[in-house]
């Protein structure tokens, strides 16, 4: 039997984007597919042992893409994403795929209807039209001149014009390509694919009319493949452990802030700087690696400090363990808004971050029982939850067995 051919595609703007759809394609058998995988250069230490075929697909530079949000600008110009639509349009018709799967490649919806292509969109729950979102203010320009709450009623007030301007240069292409326009509404620009996976669970984020080609995968996590750093296995074994990663989505800077708030608390640190930040000088009960494996630490943990992004929030609920969110862009917001629900955790503006805030907030997580209690319950629900399975699925109606 032939093998079926599948692409993913990841905009390696952050490395949550290039994870997510790794781990997934990692879950695929290989029996059945033939598994390719295409994103930006500089990604290739994370493809050790992943048995995928890997592209060369260039994406905006992170730095780029973060100082759009940190400025509340439209990350993509028109310009840019005709240049991510040739380009698409080259290896979907050089790799001539069964199935292209993409994780915020925001030009598959233009190059994969043009080329013809079945095309799987991969996004968080929250994002989508059928979900019912609590908009906060995120860490942009209004927040910083303006009270909290002043600049959360002004930033509700325009966000459905902010989200036209966003909305606009991905229609402008969809013309040029005689497509219809999405509309006004961010969420459908996000959203628009022929089948649409959401890596989230509804018990969190419960949606409304579903169609039938949006569906729930589940929690997905992945964890770099890297190796454990020296005092991995000599960690104190008489103090809690908490787990500090912020990520590479811009709150990477706060890090030192965030170790210093720890340092007078009798517990033992483990951080990661996802390679780009410098830690400074380290409290004695920090360790820090560039790296960690996500998923172990988090087991570990007592407690995660994270950007309140879903990969690393993901991590921490399935090991049981609450959540304290450093949030600063919308993303982070949303995400941390179904965790705050859940009661399984805490959310910190990065903007108004302080240590003595920080402190009493991470000790409220660590010695309250209802958080973990909380996070226990969610992670008995991300158990009932398959996401390779479901992809396999879906794959099998979409290009066959």
């Amino acid at each position: 039997m032939e093998r079926k051919k599948i692409l993913f595609v990841a905009e390696a703007v952050t490395l949550a984007h290039v994870g997510r759809p790794l781990a997934l394609a990692q879950t695929l058998d290989r029996q059945h597919y033939d598994v390719h995988f295409a994103c930006a250069p500089g990604y290739d230490m994370f493809f050790k042992g992943s048995e995928v075929t890997s592209w060369v697909l260039n994406s905006i530079s992170s730095a780029r893409f973060l100082a759009a949000l940190a400025a509340g600008k439209p990350v993509y110009d028109a310009a840019t994403l005709s240049r991510y639509v040739a380009d698409d349009l080259r290896l979907l018709q050089a790799l001539k795929p069964d199935v292209v799967i993409g994780d915020f490649r925001l030009s598959l919806s233009v190059s994969a209807r043009v080329a013809q292509v079945p095309y799987v969109g991969l996004i968080n729950a929250y994002w989508s039209p059928y979900v019912e979102q609590h908009y906060q203010v995120p860490a942009i320009a209004l927040s910083r001149v303006l009270p909290v709450v002043l600049a959360d009623r002004l930033f509700n007030l325009v966000r459905p014009l902010a989200f036209a301007l966003h909305s606009r240069p991905l229609n402008r292409v969809r013309r040029d390509h005689h497509l219809p326009s999405l509309g006004r509404d961010l969420r459908r620009i996000y959203t628009d694919a022929d089948y649409v996976l959401y890596s989230d669970i509804p018990e969190m984020f419960p949606a409304h009319e579903l169609p039938l080609s949006h569906s729930y995968l589940g929690p997905v996590t992945w964890s770099p493949p890297t190796e454990l750093p020296s005092w991995w296995d000599s960690l104190p074994v008489a103090r809690d452990i908490v787990y500090v990663t912020l990520g590479s989505s811009g709150q990477g800077a706060l890090l030192p802030q965030v170790l210093q708030a720890l340092a007078p608390l009798p517990l033992t640190v483990i951080a990661a700087t996802a390679g780009n930040v410098d830690a400074g000088l380290l409290p004695d009960n920090a360790r820090v690696a560039s790296y960690l494996p996500g998923e172990q630490a988090a087991q570990r943990s007592r407690l995660v400090i994270c950007n309140g992004g879903s990969p690393t929030s993901q991590q921490a609920l399935a090991a049981g363990v609450p959540v304290l969110g450093i949030a600063g862009n919308l993303d982070q917001y949303l995400n941390m808004d179904g965790v705050v629900r859940t009661g399984a955790g805490s959310l910190l503006r990065s903007d108004r971050l302080s240590e003595e805030s920080l402190r009493a907030t991470a000790l409220q997580l660590l010695t309250r029982p209802e958080p973990r209690a909380a996070a226990g319950r969610v992670a008995q629900q991300f158990q009932r939850y398959n996401a390779g399975a479901r992809l396999a699925y879906l794959l099998a109606q979409i290009a066959g067995p």
